[in-house]
């Protein structure tokens, strides 16, 4: 599922023509429950005892290694496999945050570990009103959370309510992660996937290439300290600004302030049919 995760978001980020992409699962009562325990389990054997420092530069050679081909599919073959799928899993995630593309995951059901992982990866998460779950439990398999839980989860809703929860391995109802800022809207099941659709149709009515330059500034300008931060800001800024598309839009908009001697955004009609239209004036997104 990893692999055909990464080609899809790899498709999805490079075709223009592609918006918005909207998860949800097959399972009558599920999102996606969690990793398959026999990978995980076989990938932690055969190894001698490290520690955490050690795994650290383990973990960036990986990164290395899947960044050349030839190289990816030799170690492919060795104890190493494990650990480049994981490191691919959080190459595809920190893709999708980086993409113009609008992801959001209906949750038709529970999600636990990277199964919460991928929707928190998401970009909105719609989850079903139910008897369901979402949330870490890694720790009750004397485990820790492997595909970003740990690092997207408290940018969502906090350190402390994170830590709590982490720690003790346990999830969260929809109306729990709905007050907790862990997912956007709470539905009745037989809606979750209609409510999916029409936000992702919505959002991706803007312009996708500043819906990229927004993403990454929040996604990670956001965790840099306040200059660093400011400094990504006013490069995706300065790109969009020098954009043909942008560069029409404000043109017509000067000329409609021109003629009507009125500022369009603070016309409550022409604002709401901006929201409406993903843009104001009559050029079109890219």
């Amino acid at each position: 599922m990893a692999k055909q995760l990464k080609e899809l978001v790899d498709r999805a980020d490079r075709d223009p023509d592609i918006r918005a992409v909207v998860f949800t699962g097959t399972h009558p009562d599920r999102f996606l429950s969690h990793s398959d325990v026999r990978w995980l389990q076989k990938g932690g054997t055969g190894f001698p005892p490290i520690n955490t420092r050690i795994a650290k530069l383990v973990a960036r050679t990986a990164r290395l290694i899947n960044r050349v081909p030839v190289v990816r599919t030799l170690a492919g073959m060795t104890r190493l496999k494990t650990l480049l799928q994981l490191d691919s899993f959080h190459a595809t995630f920190l893709k999708m945050n980086a993409s113009g593309t609008i992801f959001v995951a209906a949750l038709n059901g529970s999600a636990l570990a990277v199964g919460a992982e991928l929707a928190f990866a998401c970009d909105l998460r719609i989850m079903a009103d139910g008897e369901y779950v979402i949330g870490l439990t890694e720790v009750l398999l004397a485990l820790t959370p492997g595909g970003g839980g740990s690092q997207r989860l408290p940018r969502l809703i906090g350190r402390q309510q994170t830590l709590v929860a982490v720690l003790e391995g346990r999830p969260f109802t929809p109306a729990e992660a709905l007050s907790l800022g862990a997912v956007d809207e709470v539905v009745p099941k037989e809606k979750v996937l209609a409510r999916s659709i029409e936000r992702a149709e919505y959002l991706s009515l803007r312009s996708k290439k500043s819906l990229g330059a927004i993403k990454r500034s929040i996604y990670f300008g956001s965790s840099l300290s306040l200059e660093d931060g400011l400094q990504l800001e006013h490069a995706e800024f300065l790109v969009r600004d020098q954009s043909k598309e942008a560069q029409r839009r404000m043109l017509e908009y000067i000329a409609a302030t021109d003629a009507t001697g009125e500022l369009p955004l603070l016309n409550r009609e022409t604002y709401a049919r901006a929201l409406a239209a993903g843009r104001i004036g009559s050029s079109p997104s890219e």
